[in-house]
Protein backbone atom coordinates (compact mmCIF):
# COMPACT_ATOMS: atom_id res chain seq x y z
CA UNK A 1 0.00 0.00 0.00
CA UNK A 2 1.82 3.11 -1.22
CA UNK A 3 1.32 6.62 0.09
CA UNK A 4 -0.27 7.69 -3.22
CA UNK A 5 -2.88 4.92 -3.05
CA UNK A 6 -3.63 5.45 0.64
CA UNK A 7 -6.31 8.15 0.41
CA UNK A 8 -8.51 6.27 -2.10
CA UNK A 9 -8.10 3.23 0.11
CA UNK A 10 -9.19 5.22 3.18
CA UNK A 11 -12.23 6.43 1.26
CA UNK A 12 -13.20 2.84 0.44
CA UNK A 13 -12.69 1.88 4.07
CA UNK A 14 -14.89 4.70 5.32
CA UNK A 15 -17.57 3.61 2.85
CA UNK A 16 -17.52 0.22 4.54
CA UNK A 17 -16.25 -1.81 1.59
CA UNK A 18 -15.48 -5.33 2.83
CA UNK A 19 -12.25 -5.76 0.86
CA UNK A 20 -10.90 -2.50 2.29
CA UNK A 21 -11.87 -3.54 5.83
CA UNK A 22 -10.17 -6.92 5.41
CA UNK A 23 -7.06 -5.31 3.97
CA UNK A 24 -6.83 -2.75 6.78
CA UNK A 25 -7.19 -5.41 9.48
CA UNK A 26 -4.51 -7.52 7.77
CA UNK A 27 -2.18 -4.51 7.85
CA UNK A 28 -2.96 -4.13 11.58
CA UNK A 29 -2.33 -7.81 12.29
CA UNK A 30 0.96 -7.79 10.41
CA UNK A 31 2.05 -4.56 12.14
CA UNK A 32 3.07 -2.92 8.87
CA UNK A 33 4.17 0.73 8.74
CA UNK A 34 0.98 1.46 6.77
CA UNK A 35 -1.17 0.17 9.62
CA UNK A 36 -0.27 3.10 11.88
CA UNK A 37 -0.88 5.57 9.04
CA UNK A 38 -4.33 4.09 8.47
CA UNK A 39 -5.20 4.13 12.18
CA UNK A 40 -4.08 7.76 12.47
CA UNK A 41 -6.18 8.82 9.47
CA UNK A 42 -9.36 7.06 10.56
CA UNK A 43 -9.25 7.91 14.28
CA UNK A 44 -11.55 10.93 14.01
CA UNK A 45 -14.15 8.63 12.41
CA UNK A 46 -14.19 6.28 15.41
CA UNK A 47 -16.12 6.36 18.69
CA UNK A 48 -19.58 5.94 17.19
CA UNK A 49 -20.03 2.17 17.32
CA UNK A 50 -21.34 0.46 20.44
CA UNK A 51 -18.85 -2.20 21.56
CA UNK A 52 -19.97 -5.36 23.33
CA UNK A 53 -17.66 -7.93 24.90
CA UNK A 54 -18.76 -11.55 25.19
CA UNK A 55 -16.57 -13.54 27.55
CA UNK A 56 -16.64 -16.45 29.99
CA UNK A 57 -15.31 -19.98 30.48
CA UNK A 58 -14.69 -22.28 27.50
CA UNK A 59 -17.73 -24.26 26.39
CA UNK A 60 -20.25 -21.78 27.78
CA UNK A 61 -21.74 -21.14 24.33
CA UNK A 62 -20.28 -17.69 23.65
CA UNK A 63 -20.13 -18.16 19.87
CA UNK A 64 -23.74 -19.34 19.72
CA UNK A 65 -24.90 -16.31 21.71
CA UNK A 66 -22.80 -13.98 19.56
CA UNK A 67 -24.45 -15.47 16.50
CA UNK A 68 -27.92 -14.94 17.99
CA UNK A 69 -27.04 -11.40 19.06
CA UNK A 70 -25.90 -10.54 15.53
CA UNK A 71 -29.11 -11.98 14.05
CA UNK A 72 -31.19 -9.87 16.45
CA UNK A 73 -29.39 -6.62 15.61
CA UNK A 74 -29.58 -7.33 11.89
CA UNK A 75 -33.36 -7.53 12.18
CA UNK A 76 -33.12 -3.95 13.49
CA UNK A 77 -31.18 -3.08 10.32
CA UNK A 78 -27.97 -2.43 12.26
CA UNK A 79 -24.59 -3.35 10.77
CA UNK A 80 -22.38 -5.64 12.81
CA UNK A 81 -18.66 -6.25 13.16
CA UNK A 82 -17.58 -9.41 15.00
CA UNK A 83 -14.03 -10.00 16.18
CA UNK A 84 -13.74 -13.61 17.25
CA UNK A 85 -10.50 -13.67 19.22
CA UNK A 86 -9.17 -17.24 19.07
CA UNK A 87 -6.16 -18.92 20.70
CA UNK A 88 -3.00 -18.40 18.70
CA UNK A 89 -1.96 -21.41 16.69
CA UNK A 90 1.36 -22.74 18.08
CA UNK A 91 2.45 -23.57 14.52
CA UNK A 92 1.43 -20.62 12.38
CA UNK A 93 0.74 -17.84 14.89
CA UNK A 94 -2.65 -17.42 13.26
CA UNK A 95 -6.14 -17.83 14.68
CA UNK A 96 -7.97 -21.13 14.84
CA UNK A 97 -11.08 -20.39 12.81
CA UNK A 98 -13.57 -22.33 14.93
CA UNK A 99 -15.66 -19.30 15.88
CA UNK A 100 -16.25 -18.28 12.29
CA UNK A 101 -17.36 -21.82 11.45
CA UNK A 102 -19.85 -21.76 14.34
CA UNK A 103 -21.27 -18.43 13.10
CA UNK A 104 -22.09 -19.59 9.58
CA UNK A 105 -25.70 -18.39 9.79
CA UNK A 106 -24.64 -14.72 9.83
CA UNK A 107 -21.32 -15.07 8.00
CA UNK A 108 -22.95 -14.65 4.57
CA UNK A 109 -24.96 -11.57 5.58
CA UNK A 110 -23.64 -8.47 3.80
CA UNK A 111 -24.35 -6.42 6.91
CA UNK A 112 -22.09 -8.58 9.07
CA UNK A 113 -18.29 -8.60 8.99
CA UNK A 114 -16.60 -11.44 10.89
CA UNK A 115 -12.88 -11.70 11.51
CA UNK A 116 -11.06 -14.35 13.54
CA UNK A 117 -7.98 -12.94 15.23
CA UNK A 118 -5.18 -14.52 17.23
CA UNK A 119 -4.56 -13.44 20.82
CA UNK A 120 -0.84 -13.34 20.00
CA UNK A 121 -0.04 -14.32 23.57
CA UNK A 122 -2.09 -11.58 25.17
CA UNK A 123 -2.78 -12.74 28.74
CA UNK A 124 -6.12 -11.01 28.84
CA UNK A 125 -7.38 -12.93 25.84
CA UNK A 126 -7.80 -9.77 23.77
CA UNK A 127 -4.78 -8.54 21.84
CA UNK A 128 -3.98 -4.89 21.12
CA UNK A 129 -4.46 -5.74 17.45
CA UNK A 130 -8.09 -6.70 18.13
CA UNK A 131 -8.66 -3.25 19.65
CA UNK A 132 -7.09 -1.62 16.58
CA UNK A 133 -9.25 -3.82 14.34
CA UNK A 134 -12.31 -2.59 16.24
CA UNK A 135 -11.32 0.97 15.32
CA UNK A 136 -11.20 -0.10 11.67
CA UNK A 137 -14.72 -1.56 11.92
CA UNK A 138 -15.91 1.54 13.80
CA UNK A 139 -14.57 3.89 11.14
CA UNK A 140 -16.10 1.67 8.45
CA UNK A 141 -19.52 2.49 9.86
CA UNK A 142 -20.43 -0.63 11.82
CA UNK A 143 -23.16 0.16 14.34
CA UNK A 144 -22.30 -2.63 16.77
CA UNK A 145 -18.92 -4.31 17.32
CA UNK A 146 -18.82 -7.58 19.24
CA UNK A 147 -15.65 -8.99 20.79
CA UNK A 148 -16.04 -12.72 21.38
CA UNK A 149 -13.02 -13.79 23.38
CA UNK A 150 -11.07 -16.93 24.11
CA UNK A 151 -12.55 -17.55 27.54
CA UNK A 152 -9.63 -18.85 29.55
CA UNK A 153 -11.26 -18.22 32.92
CA UNK A 154 -8.59 -16.42 34.92
CA UNK A 155 -7.47 -13.78 32.44
CA UNK A 156 -10.41 -12.25 30.58
CA UNK A 157 -10.08 -8.75 32.05
CA UNK A 158 -8.81 -7.17 28.81
CA UNK A 159 -12.27 -7.28 27.29
CA UNK A 160 -13.57 -4.80 29.87
CA UNK A 161 -10.98 -2.27 28.68
CA UNK A 162 -12.22 -2.51 25.10
CA UNK A 163 -16.00 -2.93 25.41
CA UNK A 164 -18.74 -0.53 26.47
CA UNK A 165 -20.79 -3.41 27.85
CA UNK A 166 -19.27 -6.70 28.98
CA UNK A 167 -21.43 -9.82 28.96
CA UNK A 168 -20.13 -12.75 31.02
CA UNK A 169 -21.55 -16.10 29.90
CA UNK A 170 -21.76 -18.93 32.43
CA UNK A 171 -23.31 -22.40 32.50
CA UNK A 172 -24.94 -24.22 35.46
CA UNK A 173 -22.24 -26.89 35.82
CA UNK A 174 -18.94 -26.78 37.63
CA UNK A 175 -19.86 -24.04 40.10
CA UNK A 176 -19.29 -21.34 37.51
CA UNK A 177 -20.90 -18.63 39.63
CA UNK A 178 -18.30 -19.16 42.35
CA UNK A 179 -15.53 -19.53 39.77
CA UNK A 180 -16.58 -16.22 38.26
CA UNK A 181 -16.14 -14.51 41.59
CA UNK A 182 -12.64 -16.01 41.99
CA UNK A 183 -11.59 -15.18 38.45
CA UNK A 184 -12.43 -11.51 38.74
CA UNK A 185 -15.24 -11.81 36.20
CA UNK A 186 -17.59 -10.37 38.82
CA UNK A 187 -15.73 -7.08 38.56
CA UNK A 188 -15.95 -6.79 34.78
CA UNK A 189 -19.47 -8.13 34.14
CA UNK A 190 -22.18 -5.64 33.25
CA UNK A 191 -24.62 -8.41 32.33
CA UNK A 192 -24.50 -12.07 33.35
CA UNK A 193 -25.97 -14.73 31.08
CA UNK A 194 -26.66 -18.20 32.41
CA UNK A 195 -26.62 -20.12 29.15
CA UNK A 196 -27.83 -23.71 28.66
CA UNK A 197 -30.37 -22.93 31.36
CA UNK A 198 -32.42 -25.98 30.45
CA UNK A 199 -29.80 -28.07 32.25
CA UNK A 200 -30.15 -29.31 35.78
CA UNK A 201 -29.11 -26.86 38.48
CA UNK A 202 -29.66 -23.72 36.37
CA UNK A 203 -32.16 -22.12 38.76
CA UNK A 204 -29.92 -22.79 41.78
CA UNK A 205 -26.92 -21.33 39.94
CA UNK A 206 -28.87 -18.17 39.06
CA UNK A 207 -30.07 -17.79 42.66
CA UNK A 208 -26.51 -18.21 43.98
CA UNK A 209 -25.16 -15.70 41.48
CA UNK A 210 -27.81 -13.12 42.35
CA UNK A 211 -27.03 -13.56 46.06
CA UNK A 212 -23.34 -12.93 45.41
CA UNK A 213 -24.17 -9.83 43.35
CA UNK A 214 -26.49 -8.46 46.03
CA UNK A 215 -23.78 -8.97 48.66
CA UNK A 216 -21.31 -7.09 46.49
CA UNK A 217 -23.70 -4.21 45.83
CA UNK A 218 -24.64 -3.92 49.52
CA UNK A 219 -21.00 -3.67 50.58
CA UNK A 220 -19.59 -1.64 47.69
CA UNK A 221 -22.52 0.64 46.93
CA UNK A 222 -22.49 0.09 43.16
CA UNK A 223 -25.20 1.93 41.25
CA UNK A 224 -25.47 -0.68 38.50
CA UNK A 225 -26.48 -4.17 39.60
CA UNK A 226 -25.55 -6.64 36.83
CA UNK A 227 -28.71 -8.51 35.86
CA UNK A 228 -28.68 -12.30 35.39
CA UNK A 229 -30.40 -13.54 32.24
CA UNK A 230 -31.25 -17.16 31.50
CA UNK A 231 -30.76 -18.28 27.89
CA UNK A 232 -30.73 -21.39 25.76
CA UNK A 233 -28.55 -20.11 22.95
CA UNK A 234 -28.93 -23.17 20.73
CA UNK A 235 -32.70 -22.58 20.65
CA UNK A 236 -32.60 -18.79 20.55
CA UNK A 237 -34.39 -18.54 23.89
CA UNK A 238 -33.73 -15.60 26.22
CA UNK A 239 -32.03 -13.53 23.50
CA UNK A 240 -34.67 -10.77 23.66
CA UNK A 241 -34.08 -10.34 27.39
CA UNK A 242 -30.30 -10.38 26.94
CA UNK A 243 -30.53 -7.62 24.32
CA UNK A 244 -32.88 -5.65 26.57
CA UNK A 245 -30.45 -5.79 29.50
CA UNK A 246 -27.55 -4.75 27.24
CA UNK A 247 -29.68 -1.79 26.09
CA UNK A 248 -30.52 -0.93 29.71
CA UNK A 249 -26.83 -0.88 30.59
CA UNK A 250 -26.11 1.34 27.60
CA UNK A 251 -28.79 3.81 28.73
CA UNK A 252 -27.39 3.78 32.27
CA UNK A 253 -23.85 4.44 30.99
CA UNK A 254 -24.97 7.31 28.78
CA UNK A 255 -27.19 9.01 31.36
CA UNK A 256 -24.73 8.67 34.25
CA UNK A 257 -21.60 9.74 32.37
CA UNK A 258 -20.01 6.34 32.99
CA UNK A 259 -19.61 5.72 29.25
CA UNK A 260 -17.51 8.85 28.71
CA UNK A 261 -15.40 8.05 31.79
CA UNK A 262 -14.86 4.46 30.64
CA UNK A 263 -13.90 5.48 27.11
CA UNK A 264 -11.50 8.08 28.48
CA UNK A 265 -9.89 5.35 30.59
CA UNK A 266 -9.69 3.05 27.55
CA UNK A 267 -7.98 5.72 25.44
CA UNK A 268 -5.57 6.55 28.25
CA UNK A 269 -4.67 2.85 28.44
CA UNK A 270 -4.16 2.75 24.67
CA UNK A 271 -1.70 5.65 24.92
CA UNK A 272 0.17 3.81 27.69
CA UNK A 273 0.34 0.70 25.47
CA UNK A 274 1.66 2.67 22.51
CA UNK A 275 4.31 4.44 24.59
CA UNK A 276 5.44 1.18 26.22
CA UNK A 277 5.62 -0.49 22.81
CA UNK A 278 7.73 2.34 21.38
CA UNK A 279 9.95 2.44 24.46
CA UNK A 280 10.52 -1.31 24.21
CA UNK A 281 11.51 -1.05 20.55
CA UNK A 282 13.80 1.95 21.17
CA UNK A 283 15.36 0.50 24.30
CA UNK A 284 16.45 -2.95 23.13
CA UNK A 285 19.18 -1.98 20.69
CA UNK A 286 21.83 -4.59 19.71
CA UNK A 287 24.27 -2.78 22.03
CA UNK A 288 22.03 -3.13 25.07
CA UNK A 289 21.21 -6.74 24.22
CA UNK A 290 24.97 -7.36 24.09
CA UNK A 291 25.56 -5.56 27.38
CA UNK A 292 22.91 -7.70 29.06
CA UNK A 293 24.34 -10.94 27.63
CA UNK A 294 27.83 -10.04 28.84
CA UNK A 295 26.44 -9.58 32.34
CA UNK A 296 24.52 -12.87 32.40
CA UNK A 297 27.46 -15.02 33.59
CA UNK A 298 27.80 -12.91 36.74
CA UNK A 299 24.04 -12.89 37.24
CA UNK A 300 23.86 -16.68 36.96
CA UNK A 301 26.79 -16.98 39.40
CA UNK A 302 24.91 -14.63 41.75
CA UNK A 303 27.82 -12.16 41.89
CA UNK A 304 25.71 -9.53 40.16
CA UNK A 305 22.00 -8.95 40.69
CA UNK A 306 19.39 -8.44 37.94
CA UNK A 307 18.64 -5.08 39.55
CA UNK A 308 22.24 -3.93 38.98
CA UNK A 309 22.08 -4.96 35.32
CA UNK A 310 18.73 -3.24 34.83
CA UNK A 311 20.06 -0.04 36.44
CA UNK A 312 23.12 -0.06 34.17
CA UNK A 313 20.96 -0.56 31.09
CA UNK A 314 18.69 2.29 32.12
CA UNK A 315 21.73 4.53 32.67
CA UNK A 316 22.87 3.86 29.10
CA UNK A 317 19.37 4.69 27.85
CA UNK A 318 19.34 7.95 29.79
CA UNK A 319 22.79 8.85 28.47
CA UNK A 320 21.79 8.15 24.85
CA UNK A 321 18.62 10.22 25.26
CA UNK A 322 20.60 13.17 26.58
CA UNK A 323 23.10 12.81 23.71
CA UNK A 324 20.28 12.95 21.17
CA UNK A 325 19.04 16.18 22.75
CA UNK A 326 22.56 17.66 22.73
CA UNK A 327 22.81 17.77 26.53
CA UNK A 328 26.36 17.50 27.83
CA UNK A 329 27.15 15.14 30.70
Amino acid sequence: MSATSLDPFIEKLLRGEKRAISRAITEVENETPQAEIVLRKIFHNTGRAFRIGITGPPGAGKSTLTNELAKYYRKQNLTIGILAVDPTSPFTGGALLGDRIRMQTVALDEGVFIRSMATRGSLGGLSKKAKDAADVLDAAGKDVIIFETVGVGQSELDVAQAADTTVVVLVPESGDSVQAMKAGLMEIADVFVMNKSDREGANQAVTALKAILQFRVTHEGNEWIPPVVKTIGSEGKGIDEMVEEIANHRKYESSSGVLRTARTRQLRERIHELVNERMNIDFWTPERESLMEKSMVKVVERTLSPYDVAEKLLETYGASSRKKKGIKE
